[in-house]
């Protein structure tokens, strides 16, 4: 991997590099496993040589680069590193209102290589930095994605079920009606073209989902979960419903999870 331009005033535009990250994010874990279990040391250098960033939290990004700091040292000091955040959607935004994103990659267009970096796995996936990734093509910036974990795919290949045809379909619904109605419209889908369906919560709620997955699924789909991957404790099962209701698993609620189903 080549070694990133952060000079400006280059004739080319800078890089956007898709910079993954660690998926301890949140976790508890004290001490953090080490960094270079889980990204290549390419990476690692490639982080340690950008001076200039977009996240979507500045202060743990800086807690990454500390990390990164540790195994290859920063070429710029930590504190001098231009770090901006992502913009949220206002509340009360009318609909299909977007923030304004090409600024963000101003230092791009005057050839500096920037980083894009969420708060776990990879950028632009189940992620809001897909974008700034959409921006950096209309403004000509080249796009770069570095390998690193993705816990979507990390448990569709853990789970052993159809990696041929499968679809990530976000957070469901928070209120029981609504979220029982979308399981059985996914169970639906996935039992007519045999796909399977992959989704996340917040890991307070997991728990409240996987009891509605068991109240609300037909007994013989088979339902996978995958808990703390690449983590020391991680763990993937995959069982029908009729085997979960017979042997629970308890779910931690601090601990990210991913869920997949095949009907």
């Amino acid at each position: 991997m080549t070694r990133p331009t952060t000079e400006p005033g280059a004739s080319r535009p800078g890089t956007l590099f898709l910079v993954p990250n660690t998926l301890d994010f949140g976790v508890g874990i004290d001490p953090l496993p080490p960094l270079t279990d889980v990204l290549p040391m390419a990476v690692i250098h490639t982080a340690a040589n950008l001076s200039t960033w977009v996240a979507e939290n500045a202060k743990t990004t800086r807690a990454f680069l500390k990390r990164v700091d540790a195994v290859v040292p920063l070429s710029h000091a930590l504190q001098t590193l231009q770090i901006v955040e992502l913009p949220r959607a206002q509340k009360g935004a009318k609909s299909g209102a977007a923030p304004d994103l090409p600024p963000l990659l101003a230092p791009a267009t005057q050839g500096v290589d920037m980083g894009l970096i969420s708060e776990a796995g990879l950028p632009a996936v189940a992620d809001p930095g897909a974008g700034l990734v959409q921006a950096a093509h209309r403004l000509g910036i080249p796009v770069v994605p570095l390998p690193g974990p993705s816990s979507l795919l990390l448990a569709l290949a853990a789970s052993g079920l159809n990696g041929q045809s499968f679809a990530f379909v976000g957070y469901l619904p928070v209120e029981a009606i609504e979220r029982a109605g979308r399981l059985r419209e996914l169970e639906a889908l996935s039992r007519r073209i045999g796909q399977t369906q992959l989704f996340i919560e917040t890991p307070y709620r997991n728990e409240a989902l996987l009891s509605a997955l068991l109240a609300t699924l037909g007994t013989q789909t088979r339902l996978s979960i995958s808990c703390g991957l690449t983590l020391p404790q991680a763990w993937t099962r995959t069982n029908t419903v009729a085997q979960w209701k017979t042997m629970p698993r308890p779910l931690p609620n601090d601990v990210p999870a991913v869920f997949a189903l095949l009907a």
